[in-house]
């Protein structure tokens, strides 16, 4: 296997600077992050981080509303439209996930996304951590030519998931790349890298503490990119 690669959620312009500055090879491109787990970027905001990206890969979350994965016909076609737009606004690829009522990957919205994405790299997110049988949708997600899958292991984090992280890597074959998110630390890194993984997910952000008022989301503040955290995961990563 090839070098393992750094993927770093992020949520503005700023973001992918760091991503770049640290040596990532992709963003994930998300609004609402710590609060929902992330949602659809705005289109404004996918296009101003594509131009300031430099070499770095965006690929924009694609998920309407907070809550579970079983989508309305209103609700995938919203997705569709955003898949289209995305790859019209030059991203590399998104980022996508979508369940039936029993848990089981839906094959038929999942490949309706894999079209609108014509050609551009899809990544299965952890809508995966959901299914109980990992290995039928692991072969559901290589039949339609699904690029990556990001998971936990099925875990609360993915420090915490590691058994299940190497069972997926191995049943997995190649046919679909593995990458480890959820909750990872710079020094989680090793442990993640030793199950065969391909690539290591963070979110490496800080909260700023801005009051809104009530009418501004009260004293939540924001997210940023903690370019330190960043770097010591990218570090990590180099000597695993």
């Amino acid at each position: 296997m090839g070098a393992r690669v750094l993927e770093i959620a992020v949520q503005d312009v700023e973001g992918v600077r760091v991503a770049a500055r640290v040596g990532a090879a992709r963003v994930e491109l998300c609004s609402a992050l710590g609060a929902t787990g992330g949602l659809t970027p705005s289109a404004g905001l996918l296009r101003a981080v594509l131009a300031a990206a430099g070499e770095v890969e965006v690929h924009p979350l694609v998920r309407p509303r907070p809550g579970g994965f079983v989508y309305s016909a209103d609700e995938l076609d919203v997705q569709v439209r955003d898949v289209r737009d995305a790859v019209a606004a030059g991203a590399h690829g998104v980022v996508v996930g979508v369940l039936r009522a029993d848990g089981t990957v839906d094959e038929d919205a999942l490949g309706l996304l894999v079209e609108a994405a014509q050609g551009r790299e899809v990544t299965f997110h952890r809508a995966f951590d959901v299914v109980d049988d990992v290995a039928a949708a692991l072969d559901v997600l290589a039949r339609l030519g699904v690029a990556r899958v990001l998971t936990s292991g099925g875990a609360a984090t993915a420090p915490q998931g590691l058994d299940r992280l190497a069972a997926t890597v191995a049943r997995a074959a190649g046919r679909v790349q593995v990458m480890a998110g959820g909750g990872v630390r710079p020094d989680d890194v090793a442990a993640l890298v030793a199950t065969g993984v391909d690539a290591v997910h963070l979110s490496a952000k800080a909260v700023v503490s801005d009051a809104g008022g009530p009418g501004g989301g009260g004293d939540a503040g924001f997210e940023v990119t903690d370019e330190t955290v960043a770097a010591a995961a990218a570090e990590a990563l180099a000597h695993a």
